[in-house]
């Protein structure tokens, strides 16, 4: 299969890297001192299942030199959705798929409109990765895990077969039976917190132990489940548990790509996370008071961070 990794950082440079040293046909998109690397020495991944090493890897900035892949991985920041797009969409071609890993829930809605939904699956990973050096993805805790189907929940053959290559590269891969459901049950965890992650500058198992913060956590958590029943997803009734349990067992010091990019005044997730709770909320009268008053908080920096 050829296969597109557009975004290749702790996602992308992860389970491209899985894909390419099990055999498979990977061009990775990349850029700057990142892509020298990958030309120059290959891709290495340090990880706690095991490094690995490809010394040659195709990759470029010029997708001109790409033609009908069949399979496209969307591993971008969400607010590099609109720019993924417009630059993928000379190399889309009939038959090719597009599968988004992002950590927001609106890239298959907005990957449709822009290249049409009959090529976007819906999907999500869940890895613990970033780029430790150029050309060096590290993988520092969590399973690495990835859940797709067709928007429609269709077990289609294209889907089948994405699965099948994934299990053969050794990636923990489900075909879920409600990608919507699976898509805002990752959100829960990863958006509340990122969120109260980012305003406390603190990692999981500070503002999970700190009464206050884990409040605020607490509710981050109702607010988005709250949100996603008012959009008819079908979130199970334990759904806070599970999420809350899910937080509790997460290593203590990690903490989410938002809140580091937040934290070392880079251009964040924050409108595709956080700002997307608010957004969505207000859609259908639903209030969001912790990831709203969070928002505000954070988006004079989210402003400088982007040159505003």
């Amino acid at each position: 299969m050829k296969i597109v990794i557009f975004g290749s950082g702790g996602v992308g440079g992860y389970f491209g890297g899985r894909l390419a040293a099990s055999g498979e046909d990977v061009t990775f998109i990349a850029r700057g001192r990142h892509l020298r690397a990958f030309q120059e020495y290959g891709l290495r991944v340090e990880s706690i299942k095991g490094d690995f090493s490809i010394p040659h890897v195709s990759a470029t900035d010029d997708l001109t030199s790409i033609s009908a892949p069949d399979l496209v991985i969307v591993a971008v920041k969400t607010w590099q959705i609109n720019e993924a797009a417009d630059a993928l969409r000379p190399i889309i071609a009939e038959h090719t798929t597009v599968l988004p890993l992002l950590n927001g829930i609106e890239a298959p809605a907005l990957l449709s409109d822009a290249l049409g939904a009959q090529h976007i699956l819906g999907g999500l990973c869940r890895i613990f990765s970033h780029i430790a050096a150029p050309g060096v993805i590290r993988h520092v805790t969590a399973e690495p895990y990835i859940a797709m189907n067709e928007q429609d929940n269709r077990e289609s053959a294209r889907v089948r077969q994405i699965h099948h290559i994934f299990a053969r590269a050794g990636i923990s891969t489900e075909i879920a039976p409600d990608i919507a459901v699976a898509m805002w049950t990752k959100f829960a965890f990863v958006c509340s917190t990122g969120t109260i992650g980012a305003v406390t500058r603190m990692p999981f198992g500070v503002i999970r132990s700190v009464p206050e913060t884990r409040e605020m956590l607490e509710q981050a958590v109702r607010e988005i489940i709250e949100v996603a029943h008012a959009h008819a997803i079908a979130l199970p009734e334990d759904a806070f548990s599970r999420t809350m349990t899910m937080i509790d067992n997460t290593a203590a010091d990690a903490t989410t790509s938002m809140q580091r990019d937040i934290i070392e005044g880079r251009a964040s997730e924050l409108d595709g996370q956080t700002g997307a709770v608010v957004r969505l909320g207000r859609a259908v009268g639903i209030g969001t008071p912790v990831h709203a008053h969070a928002y505000g908080f954070l988006l004079p920096q989210e402003q400088r961070a982007r040159g505003g």
